[in-house]
């Protein structure tokens, strides 16, 4: 079967479709890729994507042979893909990656905005834990988004950033990029919700790839004052 060129959430990727165009869609979700060869494929509810203006069909080869990643143990493939269900004026997804622990870091973080609108960013921290690049993401995800929000929800696959951050969780490392989280959370209508990592979860996923790309460039790419 082709592709095509779809948005999901505002993001581009590609997108299983019919001979004649349209979104092929099974169970009312469509197989995507976010790059023709990483190698991993998702499912997208096809509510959330839409076809891009004249996009080209392209052919099955255009995307090389991936499987889609495992869902966590205990849920079951559909929820582990569409994640947990949540209700917020903004939402946003945070993560971290390092190449070795300590190692090569870097922050990804993807905010939507009241009415859908996705914003995308990432950032280079040198050499770093997993621990203060989750924790990274986190603040400049929380930073980006209005004060005066009304509510916010940050989905993190970091139960340690969780804990530290909202649980009372001691830490001996990190006390000072800890602090300086809390004080941006303090006051503010701001949940922290856990999502599976790498379980399909498409905007999770998503924030991995740009804290990946960060550490892969050595480079950042702050997100807006929103």
């Amino acid at each position: 079967m082709p592709w095509i060129e779809a948005l999901l959430r505002g993001q581009t990727v590609l997108a299983r479709a019919t001979p004649g165009g349209a979104l092929l869609a099974e169970g009312g979700r469509v197989e995507v890729r976010y790059k023709p060869h990483d190698g991993r494929a998702y499912r997208a509810a096809v509510a959330n994507l839409a076809a891009k203006p004249n996009a080209k069909l392209l052919p099955d080869d255009a995307c090389s042979p991936a499987e889609s990643p495992a869902p966590a143990k205990g849920r079951t493939k559909a929820a582990a893909a569409k994640g947990p269900a949540v209700e917020a004026q903004w939402i946003a997804y945070t993560d971290g990656a390092c190449s070795g622990n300590p190692g090569p870091a870097g922050s990804g973080m993807v905010v939507i905005a009241p009415g859908g609108k996705v914003h995308e960013g990432f950032e280079y921290l040198g050499v770093a834990t997993n621990n203060v690049a989750e924790l990274t993401a986190v603040l400049r995800g929380v930073e980006s988004i209005p004060r005066d929000a009304l509510s916010v929800a940050v989905m993190t696959d970091s139960k340690y950033a969780i804990g530290v951050l909202t649980q009372g969780w001691k830490a001996k490392a990190n006390q000072e990029l800890i602090h300086k989280t809390r004080e941006v959370l303090h006051g503010r209508r701001i949940r922290l919700v856990y999502v599976p990592g790498h379980a399909g979860v498409p905007m999770n996923e998503r924030a991995d790839e740009l804290a990946r790309e960060a550490v892969r460039t050595e480079d950042s790419r702050p997100l807006p004052k929103l």
